[in-house]
């Protein structure tokens, strides 16, 4: 039988994913909206349409940070391609770069900080823990480092770091301040002028409720100054952010072939939380916590971090004694269709991160969940 012959004989069942409720902590659910704005014709890359997506998108990105003086990109890749574009276009090889680690994506911040060159200093706490304006202060204070990084919400460990005192340290210091906002981008507040961080990553499948693909980026006016003067050039071509600005926002020279789809589809999403208000949208999801730490607390078990630091759209539930907590996953992926997921690093098997964002934070939907988590614990043994 020939190569053509094997390829036409080939019988595949049409795509019929399975329906499921994300509620894990990412990709999460995508609104309607969005899915139509997937199926919309592509224009060239070059297109003057795609172009004024782009613009589009660059704006309403603003909206969501947080910011009205900072410049906004987006990175045609994950958000590890926002938090790698950060790396290599603000960690110049030699620098110093001061990283708060407490779980694994200040973990992986450090790795693509050493492959660049740089000069990596940590300042260390078990995962799920956050430091205080004080130690952040003291360590920057002592470090003098060029830049600072800091992971805004840990999806690791569902813990919030407060950013303005080490953005305060870090300033103070003459140092730019990298945040990861991967989680929390869309659905809580990144506040991203008000903090002062100065350069901010993040992805379009959690807080954004789109699906993954895009990393949006934002800059503040001090580090658009440090990147225009910057004489030697990013180790990374393609995430570039000179380059990719020049694309995107100057002369619209080819650099990439943009992912046209997937900024339709971010362009939809976020006029989705515009049409909602980004602050009601920081309600919703708060309220929808605060109803789900509730049913959490009345089934005997504890969340993992403490009230004041927790991640209102990431929750971190622990295993109560007994209970494999692989299997109660596996009973709610084959029973109704729930996925969640478990820790990993020093947290497996320990921990449940349980995810309420976008069009699954409701009342009605937490509801859904907590009653579908309680069946199933109970099937395992937990005592309610």
């Amino acid at each position: 039988m020939s190569a053509t012959e094997q390829t036409t004989s080939l019988s595949l069942p049409a795509l019929q994913p399975p329906r499921r409720f994300l509620f894990g902590p990412g990709p999460t659910m995508v609104d309607p909206r969005v899915y139509q704005a997937l199926s919309k014709p592509i224009v060239g890359h070059l297109d003057s349409y795609f172009i004024q997506v782009m613009g589009d998108v660059q704006q309403l990105v603003k909206m969501a940070y947080g910011t009205t003086d900072g410049a906004t990109l987006v990175i045609s890749g994950t958000g590890s391609a926002g938090m790698e574009a950060a790396v290599a276009n603000f960690v110049e090889p030699g620098a110093k770069l001061a990283i708060f680690a407490n779980g694994y994506f200040s973990d992986r911040l450090t790795d693509m900080a050493k492959r660049q060159g740089a000069n990596v200093v940590r300042f260390e706490k078990s995962w799920g823990e956050t430091f205080s304006d004080s130690e952040a202060a003291d360590f920057i204070k002592r470090e003098k480092p060029a830049v600072v990084g800091f992971v805004h919400a840990e999806t690791s460990t569902g813990a919030l770091q407060a950013g303005k005192a080490i953005c305060a340290a870090a300033h103070e210091a003459g140092a730019l301040v990298i945040g990861d906002c991967v989680t929390s981008l869309g659905g809580l507040p990144v506040e991203f002028d008000k903090t002062g961080i100065d350069i901010a990553y993040s992805c379009t499948q959690k807080g954004l409720s789109c699906p993954p693909g895009l990393s949006p980026i934002a800059m503040s006016p001090r580090a658009m100054e440090y990147l225009a003067a910057r004489t030697t050039p990013s180790r990374s071509w393609y995430l570039d952010l000179k380059l990719i600005r020049d694309y995107s926002t100057v002369s619209h020279r080819y650099h990439h072939t943009a992912p046209i789809s997937m900024f339709y589809a971010l362009r939809e999403a976020l006029m989705v939380i515009a049409e909602e208000g980004i602050e009601n949208r920081w309600e919703r999801h708060r309220r929808c916590h605060r109803a789900f730490v509730k049913g959490i607390e009345a089934m005997g078990l504890r969340m993992y971090v403490p009230e004041a630091h927790r991640i209102t759209t990431l929750n971190t539930v622990c295993v109560p004694e007994g209970v494999d907590e692989a299997r109660v996953r596996k009973g709610l992926l084959e029973g109704p269709g729930i996925e969640i997921a478990g820790g990993f690093g020093p947290l497996a098997g320990k921990v449940f991160r349980i995810g309420v964002m976008g069009p699954l934070a409701t009342e009605d939907n937490v509801q859904f969940f907590l009653s579908e988590f309680k069946k199933v614990l109970s099937a395992e043994g937990h005592s309610l």
